[in-house]
């Protein structure tokens, strides 16, 4: 199997990776291993393209595919695992310190190329933990991340985690998501409150969901693009979902006023009482395929 063609481009301040393999382009940064852009061959982008996502040093990208470990979200909202993850005073950055790292290319074989975080000496700070981090990714009829964690040292460590994805869609108040239906979530838009789903979901104001025990696959079903991209996770029972609508959006510097209305998020995660156990010497792989397919 030939293996894909790999450029180093630059996108502003970060060095990235522009990847080719069968007709189909992925573009990564190598700040957060940040996957932010996907175009299968003939095919929309399945990744939303956010004209106003900036490519600064230190700075997430808002689109794409952050890479959120070895926490998601805001730090204090993560009861189950803040000993074990840190044991620092000092205040934690939401989504932890992944996603504006640097990582390195391990090698790419056959359609699969490989990306390691490197940690610095010492650890990194306020994490004083032994977890090697690897990222694959691998383009065939569709694409395929995976994180994996292995822990090297001996004490047993929580990790919580995310694949932050951005999807591009027609308009996200015309697409629905199955799979979902008579799933527990927590509506962190409504005080945390616990819901059950009823039928498909649909988008009809702010969106900010964690659902429990999801099943391995979710369709965003985009009747205006006579499509829909079929997501099926591995290693991850819970899924956030997220759209910021009018008003959040108008609060980012990196997305337009309207930008709320072409994306939406469906984050493959281990959050909540999903949070992953690493016992010394073991391993735990999450990741996401991710297809675009004909209605």
């Amino acid at each position: 199997m030939p293996t894909p063609h790999i450029e180093t481009v630059k996108m502003d301040e970060l060095d990235c990776w522009r990847i080719r393999h069968n007709g189909a382009q992925v573009l990564v940064a190598q700040q957060g291993a940040h996957l932010f852009s996907y175009q299968p061959a003939g095919a929309k982008p399945v990744i939303w393209p956010n004209d106003q996502a900036v490519f600064k040093a230190g700075k997430g990208i808002r689109t794409g595919i952050p890479v959120c470990w070895p926490w998601f979200g805001v730090f204090e909202r993560n009861p189950q695992s803040v000993k074990a993850m840190r044991q620092s005073d000092q205040p934690a950055g939401a989504h932890g310190f992944a996603r504006t790292a640097i990582w390195t290319l391990a090698g790419a074989e056959d359609n699969r190329v490989e990306l390691v975080l490197p940690a610095p000496a010492g650890g990194f700070p306020g994490w004083p933990h032994q977890v090697d981090l690897k990222m694959s990714i691998l383009l065939d009829e569709q694409l395929h991340i995976r994180l994996s964690s292995h822990n090297r040292g001996a004490d047993t460590v929580t990790i919580s985690q995310a694949l932050h994805s951005y999807f591009a869609v027609s308009d996200v108040r015309k697409v629905q998501v199955a799979g979902l239906d008579g799933l527990d979530y927590i509506d962190t838009a409504d005080g945390w409150a616990t819901k059950k789903q009823a039928g498909l979901l649909h988008f009809t104001a702010e969106t900010d969901r964690i659902y429990l025990d999801t099943p391995a696959q979710l369709n965003i079903v985009d009747n205006d693009w006579q499509r829909r991209i079929q997501l099926t996770s591995q290693g991850s029972k819970s899924t956030v979902i997220w759209n910021p609508w009018t008003e959040r959006a108008k609060a980012f510097d990196d997305m337009a006023d309207d930008g709320w209305q072409g994306m939406l998020c469906i984050e493959t995660a281990n959050v909540l009482d999903d949070v992953v156990v690493l016992a010394p010497g073991a391993s735990h792989t999450m990741g996401v395929s991710m297809a675009s397919l004909p209605l």
